[in-house]
């Protein structure tokens, strides 16, 4: 759809306002309502939009370390740009209008804190060097029966989960709560976010979905969007939704795999395949696989960005520990898969539920780049049976702040991004981890409280 096409639709239809968003570092998908005359005008010639979604954390408090946003900046705003790709409706409020934005320009230098913004610069260099990235996430997430109102009053304890014990795959729990599975299926698909699959997963109240693979941008929107919608969906049925990566240290931990292939799209060829070679992996898939495991340890707070992320990466819990890869196997960090030309594609399974999708996406990409470009041997060899006892090429960081730290001190990650985006990514995770630091926890209460 065109720019004069979405004016078209949006003076001719019946709302007035128009919603836009904008994921912040952390994720967050943050908004406002626009009437559509001021819209259309942005359309020619961008908005601005306040630079503090930049400058603090999820919980709206301010960094006080950051060099490109702060009080030292005076929190001026940012042009934006809308992106044309990204219009929809909201299906669960009445059809209105949604846009998607960034800080992308073709005249100007793009934001370097912009995740979306970055996901497009590192796009570009694939597509420069003839390669399509065809992309897709998939999500674990716990359901509560509960509402805003109530997580504030049992202070986020004791919560009555959508359904009780551990029923994967279960036709029946699906079935007791069929008018909430049915409106996330129907109504993502008419919000442009189809799923390939919806099941439960084990655990109480635990959903899986896939969605639709896409071209790596689609794909990442898809999987921006979704989080927020499945809540939004959720509040209509009394449901609320959680993507923390770790819920309870007594379940398994709540993934966000991410699964990617290059095409070439005119010859419609899967360059990851190739039946001559050993598995069927080519050789671009080889090195682009080396490449994320080169990779991985020095970016690793792209894909587990929080204190919750890293008590997901544990052993035995369905999440890997080992910068390790295998074919079909779920205990390693990169799984191939590679059965046939349509179906050849690498599944990260480091990604958990509480991952930014532009960011992680974006490590992905240009991790496998850097194995193509440098040409890297696949000198690992693919782990057969249990991945967490394979120490052979390493561990992940344990923690966010070691994590942090490495790659706040990575040239490589300094040359996949840019030292400005670095900067600015890894302070927010300092700044993350002091906030858990200082932070008295129930642990340390029943601990220490009457027996030291």
């Amino acid at each position: 759809m065109d720019k004069q096409e979405i004016i078209k639709k949006l003076k001719e239809g019946k709302h007035t306002k128009v919603k836009v968003g904008v994921v912040d570092i952390d994720g967050v998908l943050r908004g406002k309502f626009m009437h559509r005359n001021k819209l259309i005008s942005a359309l020619e010639n961008g908005f601005g939009f306040c630079s503090v979604i930049f400058g603090w954390d999820m919980g709206d408090q301010a960094y006080d370390n950051s060099k490109e946003v702060g009080w030292h900046t005076g929190y001026g705003d940012f042009d934006a740009r809308l992106d044309l790709d990204t219009f929809r409706t909201i299906p669960w409020e009445e059809g209105i209008p949604f846009l998607l934005a960034d800080f992308n320009s073709d005249s100007a230098v793009d934001l370097p804190l912009c995740p979306r913004s970055l996901l497009t610069k590192v796009i570009k260099e694939a597509e420069s060097l003839g390669y399509a990235p065809m992309f897709s996430q998939e999500f674990e997430w716990f359901n509560f029966r509960e509402t805003l109102q109530s997580l504030e009053d049992k202070n986020f304890q004791g919560l009555e989960a959508l359904t009780p014990g551990m029923f994967g795959y279960s036709v029946l729990r699906m079935s007791e709560n069929s008018e909430f599975f049915h409106d996330l299926f129907d109504q993502l698909e008419a919000f442009g976010v189809p799923l390939e699959g919806l099941h439960t997963e084990t655990g109480p109240g635990v959903t899986e979905a896939a969605i639709m693979y896409s071209d790596i941008l689609e794909s990442a929107d898809r999987a921006a969007l979704f989080k927020t919608a499945v809540k939004e969906i959720g509040y209509k049925h009394g449901i609320i939704a959680s993507f923390m990566a770790k819920q309870t240290n007594q379940l398994p931990g709540n993934g966000g795999h991410i699964h990617q292939s290059l095409w070439d799209l005119e010859k419609k060829k899967n360059l990851f395949f190739d039946d001559s070679s050993e598995g069927n992996m080519s050789d671009m898939m080889q090195s682009y696989t080396a490449g994320q495991l080169h990779c991985l340890p020095e970016i690793l707070p792209m894909f587990a960005p929080t204190i919750n992320s890293y008590k997901r990466l544990v052993e035995g819990a369905w999440a890997p520990t080992t910068l390790t890869w295998g074919h079909d196997n779920r205990t390693c960090a990169l799984r191939v898969l590679s059965a046939s030309e349509k179906s050849t594609r690498i599944e990260h399974r480091v990604v958990g539920s509480d991952v930014n999708p532009y960011l992680a996406m974006a490590a992905c990409l240009a991790s496998g780049l850097y194995g193509i470009k440098n040409k890297l041997k696949l000198d690992v060899a693919p782990t057969k049976g249990n991945g967490y006892e394979n120490l052979s090429n390493g561990v992940l960081p344990a923690n966010l702040w070691e994590a942090s730290q490495k790659m706040k001190t990575s040239d490589l990650a300094k040359e996949l991004f840019g030292e400005v985006f670095v900067d600015h990514f890894t302070r927010t995770r300092e700044w993350e981890w002091r906030q858990f630091s200082a932070a008295v926890t129930d642990w340390e209460i029943k601990r220490y409280f009457e027996i030291i």
